[in-house]
């Protein structure tokens, strides 16, 4: 077999209908829209969610709640996750996003004291829960908050 003999199925492929295009193609005279009604017009149709005259599914059910656009997104780190870092360096924003560890936008960086450590390391984060500090402290590390 080569390149040039190389042909779709029998039946696979079909030329496009061409509507409007007189009466001896079927598809003639209203072409295929019938006669009269919104759908037979020009821009005719329903809007997306229209039901018919029905309540719309949108407007049946209860809303409930709102969204905070003023929300501060808050990048979560605990101190198991710290493990990756060489004893003694400093991990801020910068080298968390070149370890990896921010992907998007973040607002600020919270340290979470789940885990354990045991080499010391200077942090650099926006907050930190109480129990993160004492242990980077207990590590012989340092917990830098800054707003």
């Amino acid at each position: 077999m080569r390149l040039n003999e190389l042909a779709p199925s029998e039946g696979s492929r079909s030329s496009r209908k061409r509507k409007g295009r007189g009466v001896g193609s079927g598809l003639g005279k209203t072409a295929g829209r019938g006669s009269k009604g919104h759908r037979s017009r020009s821009g005719g149709g329903v809007r997306p969610g229209f039901e018919g005259g029905q309540m719309p599914i949108h407007r049946r059910l209860p809303k409930r709640g709102f969204t905070n656009i003023f929300k501060k997104k808050i990048l979560i780190i605990n101190i198991s996750d710290l493990q990756r870092f060489e004893s003694g360096g400093a991990v801020d924003a910068e080298t968390l996003l070149k370890a990896g560890m921010i992907k998007g936008r973040y607002d600020g960086i919270k340290l979470l004291g789940q885990g354990d450590i045991d080499f010391p390391l200077t942090v650099k984060v926006n907050a930190a829960s109480k129990s993160a500090m004492e242990k980077i402290k207990a590590a012989g590390g340092n917990v830098e908050v800054t707003s």
